[in-house]
């Protein structure tokens, strides 16, 4: 058993995360092997245990955001696992410690939060690697935990390690024969930061919501729009039934859309114009500092 540390949390695992540091502390979450019964650990109505299935990966039992129990199927790569785990898995779990989870990526710009929330497939992972060869911190790849307390957004740093495409990674000036695949037969490779990560929660400023078009464009988003954006691009969401968290997290999104600026990002499908959408954001949040 070791102990982990990702979005602030003290994580014992049966399971090895060698993507992520481990450090000493009490547990906040464990994680273990056992068998899943499907009839038994899945109480009608009650979000506070969560049983799950994927085909050829195993089953997963997600307990009141603090243990997880995994039964993998026979002889599964363990790189398959854990991405499974860091990904999925533990957006349903930080959903019942009550945090609000997007698909969004995150960087660190003049000390707080920009983020890139989309589909996958949508580019987040590219932008934000783009700042970080241009010097800025990274918070999040693909997963985005936010509180919400006082007013305030803060969002929770993930791990050092993104998931980029091959033809991504050559633009942004990697050498792909020195990176390893994300998972087996996985297509993505695994961009590991050896410096420029934000090891601390820090104030959310803004998120945009990525999108494809025939230009670049930055136009704000109205409040209506916004929640519909919020809702399609929330993790985990058809992991939970209970009324009473569709209620909570209603709140929270509407709480998310008073406290930070929100903009649609509409770009045209080209690595080459990376650099240009850099410059294209910093004078976006240089104009939104002034108003």
């Amino acid at each position: 058993m070791k102990s982990y540390n990702i979005y602030e949390l003290c994580i014992t695992s049966e399971l090895s995360f060698p993507e992520l540091s481990e450090i000493e502390g009490t547990p906040d979450v464990n994680i273990r092997f056992g068998k899943v019964n499907h009839p038994i650990a899945t109480p009608p109505e009650n979000n506070k245990i969560v049983v799950g299935e994927l085909p050829e990966i195993g089953k997963f039992l997600i307990r009141d955001g603090k243990e997880i129990i995994i039964e993998p199927v026979t002889g599964l790569d363990d790189s398959l696992l854990r991405t499974v785990i860091l990904g999925p898995v533990l957006c349903v779990l930080l959903r019942q410690r009550g945090l609000l989870v997007l698909h969004a990526s995150c960087i660190n710009i003049n000390h707080k939060g920009v983020a890139f929330m989309g589909g996958s497939g949508w580019g987040k992972s590219t932008l934000a690697t783009a700042f970080h060869t241009q010097g800025y911190d990274v918070l999040t790849d693909d997963v985005l935990p936010i509180k919400i307390e006082k007013n305030q957004a803060v969002v929770f740093p993930s791990y050092p390690q993104f998931k980029l495409c091959p033809d991504a990674a050559t633009s942004l000036g990697q050498d792909t024969q020195n990176l390893l695949p994300v998972s087996k037969n996985s297509f993505k490779v695994a961009y590991k930061l050896q410096k420029g990560f934000q090891k601390n929660p820090i104030p959310l400023q803004q998120i945009y919501v990525l999108d494809k078009g025939n230009e670049h464009k930055i136009s704000k988003l109205q409040p209506q729009e916004t929640f519909v954006e919020l809702m399609r691009h929330t993790r985990a969401m058809k992991s939970v039934t209970e009324q009473d968290f569709f209620a909570e997290h209603f709140r929270l999104c509407s709480e998310l859309i008073k406290n930070v600026s929100f903009s649609r990002f509409t770009r045209k499908p080209s690595l080459a114009d990376l650099p240009l959408l850099i410059n294209l954001i910093e004078e976006d949040l240089a104009c939104l500092t002034l108003q």
